[in-house]
């Protein structure tokens, strides 16, 4: 179904659904997950994927013209993204069908509004909210703790996946898990 060719380096820990193609030299972190059709194309440069890191279906990700790739660890890229010679840093949450343009640089803990577009050469200072086509700052707020437990449920459901356990998230025990976690992140020492 889908393809890994030989340069792709991955932990052993991570998850790469059965349908997701990787071409060239892609490097994927611990408990990083690649969900049904993400493909990744690196033929120049390099990308990275960060540990505990997912990136959803019918992404794209692709190394730059002049740089490579690196999204960093504890992100979420939603389904139908296109990330392309980019620096996206940790704990930062990707919505649905944006699409980040070469030698973008996002700092950590930021939120990329669903269908945003930040064309090329955009910076987004941390701890951004970003909206629009093209993408602007519409407010500074800390996203840690939000970013972060999406990305815990991601690696979860990459767990269950794994085991052929499709209904992990519908369980009262995983949502019990998930607010444990979610109270263990809020009273984390700064």
């Amino acid at each position: 179904m889908g393809f890994i060719a030989s340069g792709v380096r991955r932990d052993s820990s991570a998850y790469v659904h059965e349908s997701v193609y990787l071409y060239g030299r892609v490097e994927l972190g611990a408990f990083a997950s690649l969900w049904p059709q993400v493909v990744a194309r690196a033929e120049a440069h390099d990308i990275h994927i960060g540990a505990f890191t997912n990136i959803q279906d019918f992404s794209m990700i692709h190394a730059g013209y002049e740089s490579g790739t690196r999204i960093g660890e504890h992100c979420s890229v939603a389904h139908h993204c296109t990330i392309q010679g980019c620096q996206i840093g940790n704990n930062c949450v990707v919505g649905v069908g944006a699409t980040i343009g070469d030698g973008c640089v996002i700092g950590d803990n930021c939120i990329i509004g669903a269908h945003t577009y930040l064309k090329d050469g955009s910076f987004i200072p941390p701890n951004s909210v970003v909206v629009g086509a093209p993408g602007r700052v519409v407010r500074a707020q800390d996203n840690f703790v939000n970013n972060r437990l999406n990305a815990f449920a991601y690696v979860r459901n990459a767990q269950a996946y794994r085991d052929g356990d499709y209904e992990l998230w519908a369980r009262p025990e995983f949502q019990a898990e998930v607010q444990a976690e979610l109270n263990r992140l809020m009273n984390a020492p700064a």
